[in-house]
């Protein structure tokens, strides 16, 4: 049995002890503690998300997993001494943004490159980060988004971290394999790894105040999205109704799922015409035909559910737009 292997056998059986052993024994092996964060704890926290999405794990058990990977990477943390000469970075996951593994394991891979970092966690507000930043006055700040659906508020938060003169940094899914929907928001600090992350914070412009971001035009189909949000969960919910007769059936738990995989939909629209990429709409509803007919969930609801947001926005060209790619991606699924 590998390394990997192992880990997965202890987080699968919920074995924390067994888990943190796996870890600290590569320590002691003489493995750098960057390699076994990255090359083992990443990996492992990529294998359980899997898990979840092909339906082989329960949301409980994921959750399991991934606080006993926390426990994983703040023990193998605990071995790295290195002494913090290069300056102040503050890690933080955006407000709403729940996904903390990616970014602790950023931030203890800066601590060990000779970073203080100070790691805030999951779904700050932008209000308490904002103060933390003119409270501490630190190099730079890293922010995490692993869901695209955050970018119009990544783009906030950016200009609001900006604004109290510290440099941004970007990293996580939610901007794009490539980092593109960064770059859409005018954000050129974008890292895809945690070394990548590290690599750029050595770069001399760090050393220099960030410059606020000129303001966003307002979007005013975006808007909409945004304020009729409701009607279009009404909307879509009430098509699956006239179309899928056993969903009148549904108890309280199943209907609580519908309507927030409905509203998923909606949302990822609202950030797809936000930075106008159909792209990020047409990923996420094939993601989403995954996870659903993994759970055995006819594919074919998503479009129903796109078709009735058709109906509610036949005014507004460019969402129509998107929610066309997406039905194009659900009939390939």
């Amino acid at each position: 049995m590998t390394d990997r292997e192992e880990l997965m056998a202890a987080l699968a059986a919920a074995d924390e002890r067994a888990a943190v052993a796996v870890a600290l024994r590569l320590l002691d092996r003489g493995v750098p503690a960057e390699t076994v964060l990255l090359d083992l704890v990443a990996e492992a926290q990529a294998e359980v998300g899997r898990r979840w999405q092909v339906n082989e794990w329960s949301v409980a058990r994921e959750h399991a997993a991934t606080a006993i990977n926390e426990r994983v990477i703040a023990a193998v943390g605990s071995r790295v001494d290195v002494p913090p000469t290069k300056g102040h970075v503050v890690v933080s996951c955006l407000d709403g943004e729940w996904h903390a593994v990616p970014p602790r394991i950023v931030a203890e891979v800066l601590r060990g490159r000779g970073w203080r970092v100070t790691f805030l966690g999951a779904s700050v507000p932008t209000a308490h980060l904002v103060s933390y930043l003119h409270e501490h006055g630190p190099d730079a700040v890293a922010l995490s988004c692993t869901l695209s659906r955050s970018l119009p508020r990544a783009d906030q938060v950016v200009a609001a971290c900006r604004a109290t003169g510290t440099p941004v940094l970007v990293g996580g899914r939610g901007f794009g394999a490539d980092g593109r929907w960064a770059k859409q928001l005018g954000v050129d600090s974008w890292a895809p790894t945690a070394p990548a992350a590290a690599e750029l914070l050595e770069h001399p412009e760090w050393r220099r105040t960030a410059q606020p971001a000129p303001p966003r035009r307002a979007d005013p189909e975006y808007a909409a999205l945004r304020i009729r949000r409701a009607e279009l969960i009404g909307a879509a919910v009430d098509a699956l109704y006239e179309r899928f007769p056993p969903m009148r059936g549904y108890d309280e738990r199943r209907l609580d799922a519908t309507l927030e995989d409905v509203g998923h939909i909606v949302d990822f629209l609202s950030a797809s015409v936000y930075v106008d990429d159909v792209e990020l709409f047409g990923e996420f509803m094939a993601w989403t035909a995954e996870v659903l007919a993994a759970r055995g969930v006819p594919v074919a609801s998503t479009e129903v559910a796109m078709s009735a947001m058709s109906r509610v926005l036949e005014d507004h060209p460019r969402a129509l737009r998107h929610l066309d790619h997406g039905r194009q991606v659900v009939r390939v699924a």
